[in-house]
């Protein structure tokens, strides 16, 4: 069994920016030359999330609004009184969706549902660059 740790880097436009990554850590699988296993992307940093989703245009507004909904940006967070950073909304809602993904790949292909694409949500107030983690896993 091979490990192989790669990274890719994403810079956000700011807050509910979701940026499309199936592409790029395909690539990266290819380049590992591991052609069967599971592939670990996780993104450093607490106001960032990874998921998988269906990537056009009505979900790129829906999914941002339903997390407006869950962590509105009206609300008390103790998050902002002790830090007063404007971004305690951030950190619930990235908390909620979660850090990392595993998704397993067979044949270089990532073995993804025909309408599902992977991922990144930056829900920080500001734009970011980020650092996504790939841990590549297999043989």
């Amino acid at each position: 069994m091979t490990v192989i740790t790669k990274s890719i880097k994403v810079q956000s436009k700011g807050e509910n920016d979701v940026v499309d990554l199936t592409d790029k850590i395909s690539v990266k699988i290819k380049e590992s030359q591991i052609s069967s296993g599971v592939v670990t992307v996780f993104v450093t940093g607490s106001t960032g999330a990874l998921t998988t989703i269906e990537y056009e245009p009505g979900l790129l507004k829906d999914f941002p609004d339903m997390l407006s909904r869950i962590a509105p940006n009206d609300l008390n967070y103790e998050h902002e009184q002790m830090w007063h950073d404007g971004n305690g909304r951030s950190h619930v809602k990235a908390s909620l969706i979660g850090p990392s993904l595993t998704i397993p790949f067979n044949d270089d292909k990532l073995l993804l549902g025909t309408w599902q694409q992977i991922v990144f949500i930056e829900l920080d107030t500001r734009k970011r660059e980020r650092n996504i983690v790939l841990q590549i896993i297999g043989n």
